[in-house]
């Protein structure tokens, strides 16, 4: 049988990104993982994702949650570097 990790692994996605997208939609972490895999592989899809976790963290700093923002923008960090074409005004 496959599992959540398995899917998770398959994905262009690391799980704390899939986990962020989670948050964001407020959906579980399979379907968070089955959007963001699609996401990726449409026009302007790795941008939407960035700002996806960028408004999350403008709402955790907003609720004065500085800990999860931090969190949230190690995450950004990595998805960009591993998905330059994800950064604002890449085409």
């Amino acid at each position: 049988m496959i599992t959540l990790e398995d899917i998770e692994d398959m994905s262009a996605l690391t799980r704390a990104e899939i986990d962020a997208l989670a948050e964001h939609e407020h959906v579980t972490a399979y379907d968070a993982t089955l959007m963001g895999n699609y996401m990726m592989k449409v026009h302007h899809g790795p941008q939407r994702v960035n700002e996806m976790i960028c408004e999350d963290i403008r709402a955790a700093l907003h609720d004065g949650n500085a800990v999860h923002a931090h969190e949230l923008f190690a995450v950004l960090r990595g998805f960009i570097a591993e998905h330059p074409e994800a950064a604002r005004g890449a085409d």
